[in-house]
């Protein structure tokens, strides 16, 4: 299980922007857990966002988008959003950046 830099950014920038509690990046990781087991966990997305899979977090708004990389059997979150946004991976409108 890995995130990527991007994913940290975008998750230190919900902590500040949504004042999240102390323990969030704990409970992201308690979120991320189940990949580790089972990494094709969670639905597909579709459209621009083609290729990539998204796990709720530790609140139902919180999205984990990643991916699985056969070789080496890594699932990498990419990035981690807002579901709320229109931007967000989960919206109709929703667009990578």
């Amino acid at each position: 299980m890995e995130l990527a830099a991007a994913a940290v950014e975008d998750l230190d920038g919900l902590i500040r922007t949504h004042s999240l509690p102390g323990d969030t990046r704990a409970r992201v990781a308690r979120s991320l857990r189940a990949l580790e087991r089972f990494p094709l966990m969670g639905p597909a997305l579709t459209g621009r966002w083609g290729g990539l899979r998204f796990v709720l977090g530790p609140w139902r708004w919180l999205v984990l988008v990643c991916v699985f990389l056969e070789p080496g059997d890594r699932v990498v979150v990419v990035t981690v959003q807002d579901a709320r946004s229109s931007t967000a991976a989960t919206s109709t409108r929703g667009r990578p950046r």
